[in-house]
Formats: structure tokens, C-alpha cells, sequence
């Protein structure tokens, strides 16, 4: 959880950073790259989920040599991913930026954020891929390591290249990508040294082609379900860019603070995924199900502690990222406490449908969770801009098509795993009614 806490604050030190030192501007022209960026990361590096299920079901199986063909075919995977995603990224951030509406005053300082944001994205997914490695057989300290040096690296270039040389969206966009080589190359390093089944030997990195088709069909599919989300994003994201630059400043203030939640919450999709994934490799189909519980407990225990103490500390979690000395100052917040009241709070429901997905991911289940995302996320989304929001017209209209959205995808994630139940219970009896008596 630290490890993705710090790995936002990423993008978190860029606003926080720009919005204090550049102005209100400049936070509009980072914060309207926020879903583009989710979007094109989500489809790259979806793969690297597909390598955290590969690998925790090996390791639950105790196959030594499927999980280092795993390994070192992921070694490959994240190098032609990463560069597929920096290539598209660059060539495509202009006209994706005004495909989502994004205002003619932050549009060229948005575009060059995004040009140089995904100059260090091939490195991004290398260390996204090494560390669903090690997550997968329980090292998750060095992670945690890594990002703390890197993060620390990146708010100080920031503070560097924005108050000192005076380089604005350009210098938090170029510490970022400087802060993500060092942890790929840590990561990297970590893979190669470790005393484990799952050690890299770049002289036996290659592409195994059955380990690439089943990380490609769990991976693009977690990816693909990312990308509908993001889809949809975009377009809501699309029209915020209609009520203006503050509307814009205030609403990635407060998504900035909501994916602190997000991402904290994140952690137990994640830890479902292995955890599930382990249990069926070691034929413990009843410990998938416990596992499931644990987890959404968690998830929902967790997700509303954050979700009260920002709805608490608001204002002042707010105010970190814009000056009140600032022109437009009283307007940002006031765009930021809107999205607040109207999403943030009820982000713990995010909580548990992303958990609910998780564990139909750590079953090896591909379609229904891709599939019910298009049906409860995008297209509940897309009708809720055309019709509720059209209608009413007001800020407050379209934010409400979240928490909506999360309930109707958490419902049908449910009663397929109530069906899932039903099967590993049946598979739990035929195991051991073949089993000799003791």
C-alpha cells in the first residue's frame, strides 16, 4: 500500500508543486492529463497483473521452472509495452487532449507535459512488471524501498526545476520521468541479485510464448477493463474542461486527494488477485473464498476511515495545492469541496467492487469482469452525460454518475461470484470425496 501511496504521490508533487509555484494555470494544464495518462498506462501496464496471477499460481504450486520462464518472459513483455506506450503517448498527446476539450489557455502546457510524462513511461511499466514479480512471492519491502528513493528524487527535482530554474509543467514533468528511471533500474537490479525462484538471468530472457498468450489474456483484459474506465473518464473529464480553468484546477485538487483512497484501496484488488491465484495453485479452493472476505473486510473498513477524515480536513488538504495569494483561489476550492461531497465520500463503495473484481481475476476468470465494467462503468456513464447531466446541467449532476456507477458494477460482480461460490464448493467436495480416509 505504501508502495502505491508514494508511487501517486508521483503525479500528486507535479500539481502540488505547480499549482503553488506556477500558479492556478499550470495546475489546470497538469490536472487535464490526468485521464489521458490513466488511460494509456491502464492498457501498457494491465499486462503486468496478468504476470502477478501467473506467477503467485506457480508459486502456490511450487513449479520452479514455470515461474522463471514467467520471469523472464515478462522481462521482455515490459520492454515492448513500455516502449509501445512512450511512442503512442508522444505522438498522440495533442490530439487526445483536444479530443477530452481541454481549454485552448492550458492546452499547450498540457501537451508538453504529457510529450515529456511519457518519455519515462517504458520505464514506468519495467518497474510496475519487476514489482508484480516480487509482490507475487511476498517481497514487497524493497518495492517500498525503491519508491521511497525515487520518490524523494522526484519532489526534490521538482522543487528544483519549478522554484529554482523557473521551468513550470516542464520541470515537474522531467523530474517525474527522471524519479520512474531510477526505480525501474533499482528494480531491475533487486531481480537480479535476489536469492529466489524468481531471480532474472538476462542471458535467459526471452519470449516463451504459452507464458506470454496466458499473461496477455488475463493482463489485457484487466487492461482493456481499465480502459473502458478510462473511456469514460475522459469523456466526463471532458466535459469538467467546459466550466473553466478553476472548475478544472479544483476538480484535480480533489481527484488528486480522492486517489489516495483509490490507491489505498487498490492494494487489497491487488492482494485478492495473488492471494486467490496462490490458493488455486496450491488446490485450496476454500481458502479463495476466505481470502475474498478478508479482503473486501479490509477493503471497506479501510476505504471509510479515508473517506471521514477527508471529508473532516477537506479545506485544508485542499489548500495544499493552491495559494490563497492566488487570483482564482476562492473558486478552485470551491470546485474541489463540490467533487468532494459529491464523490470522495463514497469511494469506499469503489472500494469493494474493485475488490469483488480482484477476486474473479485470481480465479482466472477474463470476460465477466471486462464485460461488466462496459455494461456498470462506461455505459451507465455514458448515457448518465447524454441524459441526467444534459438535463440538469450542474457540476454536481455529472460527478453523481460515480458512486451510481460503482453500486450497479459492485451488484453484478457479486452475483457472479456468488455463481464462482457455488463451483469451488463443488469442486471443494469432489476433491475430497476422492481423498483416501485418514
Amino acid at each position: 500500500m505504501l508502495t502505491g501511496l508514494l508511487q501517486l504521490a508521483y503525479n500528486t508533487a507535479d500539481s502540488v508543486v505547480v499549482g503553488r509555484y506556477a500558479g492556478s494555470t499550470s495546475l489546470a494544464a497538469v490536472g487535464a492529463t490526468t485521464s489521458i495518462i490513466f488511460l494509456l498506462v491502464t492498457l501498457f501496464n494491465g499486462v503486468s497483473i496478468g504476470t502477478n496471477y501467473l506467477t503467485a499460481r506457480y508459486y502456490g504450486a511450487g513449479d520452479q521452472e514455470a515461474i522463471s520462464q514467467t520471469v523472464h518472459c515478462s522481462a521482455v513483455l515490459s520492454v515492448i509495452l513500455g516502449l509501445m506506450a512512450g511512442v503512442v503517448g508522444i505522438l498522440f498527446s495533442t490530439p487526445l487532449l483536444e479530443l477530452a476539450g481541454a481549454p485552448m489557455d492550458v492546452l499547450p502546457l498540457s501537451s508538453l507535459y504529457l510529450k515529456i510524462y511519457f518519455l519515462g513511461i517504458p520505464a514506468l511499466v519495467a518497474y510496475n512488471f519487476g514489482s508484480a514479480i516480487l509482490r507475487a512471492v511476498g517481497d514487497t519491502l524493497y518495492p517500498l524501498i525503491f519508491m521511497i528513493v525515487s520518490g524523494a528524487m522526484n519532489v526534490g527535482l521538482n522543487l528544483l526545476f519549478v522554484i529554482v530554474f523557473h521551468l513550470g509543467v516542464a520541470g515537474v514533468a522531467i523530474a517525474t520521468s527522471v524519479s520512474q528511471l531510477l526505480s525501474a533500474v533499482l528494480v531491475i537490479i533487486r531481480l537480479c541479485t535476489i536469492n529466489s525462484i524468481c531471480r532474472l538471468d538476462l542471458r535467459k530472457i526471452r519470449l516463451y510464448p504459452d507464458k506470454a498468450a496466458l499473461m496477455l489474456k488475463i493482463g489485457l483484459s484487466a487492461g482493456i477493463q481499465g480502459i473502458i474506465f478510462s473511456i469514460a473518464n475522459v469523456m466526463i473529464q471532458s466535459a469538467v474542461n467546459s466550466f473553466g480553468s478553476a472548475v478544472i484546477a479544483g476538480n484535480s485538487a480533489a481527484s488528486g486527494l480522492e486517489n489516495f483512497i483509490h490507491t489505498a484501496q487498490n492494494t487489497f484488488y491487488q492482494a485478492t488477485i495473488t492471494f486467490t491465484s496462490q490458493s488455486l495453485g496450491a488446490k485450496r479452493p476454500r481458502q479463495a473464498v476466505q481470502v475474498f472476505w478478508i479482503c473486501m473486510g479490509l477493503t471497506v473498513g479501510l476505504g471509510l476511515v479515508m473517506c471521514v477524515l477527508l471529508r473532516l480536513f477537506q479545506p485544508q488538504l485542499l489548500g495544499i495545492y493552491v495559494k490563497p495569494a492566488d487570483d482564482a483561489y476562492e473558486a478552485v476550492m470551491a470546485a474541489g469541496v463540490t467533487r468532494v461531497l459529491a464523490i470522495s465520500q463514497f469511494q469506499w463503495i469503489g472500494g469493494m467492487m474493485e475488490t469483488a473484481c480482484g477476486s474473479i481475476r485470481g480465479l482466472g476468470k477474463t470476460i465477466n469482469p471486462t464485460v461488466t465494467t462496459l455494461i456498470g462503468a462506461c455505459g451507465l456513464r455514458v448515457i448518465w452525460l447524454y441524459t441526467i447531466f444534459k438535463a440538469v446541467g450542474t457540476i454536481e449532476s455529472l460527478y453523481w454518475s460515480y458512486p451510481v456507477s460503482w453500486t450497479l458494477t459492485l451488484v453484478i460482480h457479486i452475483v457472479f461470484l456468488l455463481i464462482y461460490k457455488r463451483q469451488l464448493e463443488a469442486l471443494q467436495k469432489g476433491e475430497n470425496a476422492c481423498a483416501p480416509p485418514v
